[in-house]
């Protein structure tokens, strides 16, 4: 392998596969390796990381807590764009793969590393998330991609590998059949008995949320308060957006909201089916979106939304950094100024409710929409409205 590489930033989880590359990259490129661990709200145990790390052979191991970061300058702009992936994914994973990659050229600079490494395999999105946010921060840095280059075709390869090298490996836990991601904004399942997309997935598969049958027979009523598109207070409670999320996920979990099971269609070409749970994120998509109606001019709001598949595939695929995506940002917050409000919820056996909306900058004009009589409407004034809209319609017959 190359000889210009002397060390290597890569993304570690402390999960086999990480810890098999760590090894990996040092027996193959012989050069050292420090690792970075992004704590990104995943509430997994983080003690002992470093150790471990250091164990396998990192020269340095760093651990990061991003969870503020990537709340407010991630998962909130996605919010404001109403960012949803083929009509149900509310991005999570993707999502924060860009902040991931962030952090591995921060290191990479200050540690004078040639490359960065992930764990992403040669069949999924990860990958191009990771390296698409790399070419354009650091493009003169490399990237080692293990999956694509290693000959281990199973996870009983890299068992054996781990054994033979002396590296602890995780002991089977609940959900251990799937692969999991879990961040501040939600929970994915893929693989297992998910690969056959007729199996319905095990109760054991969801972690975040109970099942509506056991949800509670009584509703929780909420207020959220948004401040130019962006939630900042729950019942009344001034929260920072990572503290705002984890508030919401309790309460979603609680009532069952936010499960999705979907086969969607990944940037690289085949279809895969995935279990989302993102309770906190579908409230928040829900209040938001009520609360624009009576604040977004009804053609800024068309606008919006006939460009919200492409904002989402652009998250997606990993184009968080490209120039489309910031152009395509900056006319959404500029929309967003407006909304600015609060919803009032109702979560309730798995849905959320949205019971009532105001807001300072409402366009609702209830003078104009009353059914009672009123004196800025002139009914009669529609005959020629619908005329004129109707004309090229007239004559075309059936």
């Amino acid at each position: 392998m190359s000889s210009n590489i002397r060390k290597v930033v890569l993304a570690y989880s402390g999960g086999l596969d990480t810890s098999v590359i760590l090894k990996w990259i040092k027996k193959t490129y012989g050069c050292e390796v420090i690792t970075v661990t992004c704590d990104l709200g995943q509430e997994e145990e983080l003690d002992g990381l470093e150790d471990k790390a250091l164990r396998t052979g990192a020269t340095k191991a760093y651990i990061d807590d991003l969870r503020e970061e990537f709340a407010k300058d991630f998962i909130f702009p996605m919010l404001r764009a109403g960012a949803v992936y083929e009509g149900r994914y509310l991005l999570g994973t993707s999502i924060a793969r860009p902040l991931i990659a962030k952090r591995l050229v921060e290191v990479a600079r200050a540690e004078g590393a040639q490359a960065v490494a992930h764990g992403a395999t040669g069949k999924g999105n990860d990958q191009v998330r990771f390296e698409l946010t790399t070419g354009v921060l650091a493009p003169d840095l490399r990237t080692i991609a293990p999956w694509r280059e290693w000959d281990f075709a199973s996870r009983t390869d890299l068992l054996n590998f781990a054994k033979e090298n002396g590296i602890p490996v995780p002991s089977d836990k609940k959900g251990s059949d799937h692969s999991m991601d879990r961040n501040l904004l939600h929970l994915s399942f893929e693989g297992g008995e998910l690969e056959d997309p007729w199996n319905e997935p095990s109760q054991d598969t969801y972690l975040l949320t109970v099942p509506v049958e056991k949800a509670p027979d009584t509703a929780d009523v909420v207020t959220i308060d948004f401040e130019h598109g962006d939630p900042v207070a729950v019942n009344g409670e001034r929260l920072s957006p990572a503290a705002l999320i984890k508030k919401l996920n309790t309460l979603g979990g609680k009532h069952g909201i936010g499960r999705i099971d979907m086969v969607e269609n990944r940037f690289v070409g085949m279809k895969s089916r995935g279990i989302y749970e993102t309770p906190g994120g579908t409230i928040l998509h829900i209040a938001k979106r009520d609360l624009e109606g009576i604040c977004l001019d009804r053609e800024v709001m068309h606008l919006r939304d006939s460009l919200i598949p492409r904002y989402a595939e652009m998250v997606y695929n990993g184009f968080w950094y490209a120039p489309e995506r910031k152009a395509l940002q900056a006319m959404i917050d500029e929309a967003s100024r407006r909304v600015t409000g609060t919803v009032r919820v109702k979560l309730y056996k798995g849905q959320a409710y949205p019971l009532g909306r105001k807001s300072p900058n409402s366009l609702y004009n209830p003078k104009l929409a009353t059914f009672e009589k009123d004196e800025v409407y002139n009914q009669a004034d529609a005959t020629g409205f619908i005329r004129l809209v109707g004309l090229r319609l007239r004559g075309l017959g059936e």
